[in-house]
């Protein structure tokens, strides 16, 4: 049995060559779920890593009863990473946030004040602790993402994020995905998403594994790519049916 399916909400976390936050990742889920407004678990997705995050995750899990893990056999991206964990997820609702915790998973209970209204509700990072060349960046990214898909989101890259999880999983996933949830959560019937301003802190430990390739080269290629597929994206809805 998938024990996620006994939780109202399931929180990925994914993770690659993480070990120096693993520490502190226990101790804020282990102090937060009490507290979330969701009967909530956390779920780690080992992205391959290369040094002991895995074997700080298994300790992790092995002392937490509401930790789980899945984990990569080799390293294929936070994509691939966010989407085995809504495949895996049997809990109404998921989650999302980043291993570095520059966003607080206490934020999550002001999302999930909306999730019963909205399919996606998604954070504004406020007062971003980024550098200068970071939010510059992030800001041509958004305004070029905008332009071209219409989503009219304001900070997709903000890693904390609350989705239905059955619209999540018929979100159309590739590499590089992460960057458009709203405008594919727009592509489906009775898609829409709200945005709600968290908080948002420097990193303490670890490395960034972004760079300007993936903020704003990637990004670019991938709205053209998104752009074809709006157009063949296919929605249905069942009526009539015999199945039993």
């Amino acid at each position: 049995m998938n024990a996620t399916a006994n939780y109202e909400f399931t929180i990925i976390v994914p993770i690659y060559n993480e070990i120096d936050n693993m520490a502190r990742l226990e101790a804020v889920f282990r102090d937060f779920l009490p507290r979330c407004a969701k009967r909530a678990c956390v779920l780690f997705v080992d992205d391959g890593s290369t040094d002991d995050s895995l074997s700080a995750i298994e300790e992790s899990c092995s002392r937490n009863a509401d930790f789980y893990y899945i984990s990569f056999s080799s390293n294929r991206g936070l994509s691939a990473a966010l989407k085995a964990g809504i495949d895996t997820a049997e809990s109404k609702w998921t989650g999302y946030i980043d291993a570095d915790l520059q966003t607080t998973p206490e934020d999550f209970n002001l999302l999930l004040a909306h999730a019963d209204n909205y399919p996606l509700v998604t954070g504004i990072r406020a007062n971003r602790k980024d550098t200068l060349g970071k939010r510059l960046q992030s800001k041509i990214a958004n305004r070029f993402r905008r332009a071209m898909t219409g989503d009219t989101a304001t900070d997709t890259g903000c890693p904390l994020k609350v989705l239905d999880t059955q619209y999540a999983r018929r979100i159309p996933f590739f590499t590089g995905m992460h960057r458009f949830l709203p405008a594919l959560i727009l592509l489906q019937d009775g898609g829409s998403f709200k945005e709600i301003p968290v908080r948002h802190f420097p990193r303490e430990a670890g490395q960034s594994k972004f760079s300007l390739r993936n903020r704003l080269v990637a990004p670019f290629k991938d709205c053209f790519a998104y752009r074809w597929m709006k157009h063949r994206y296919i929605n249905y809805t069942i009526g009539a049916n015999k199945l039993s």
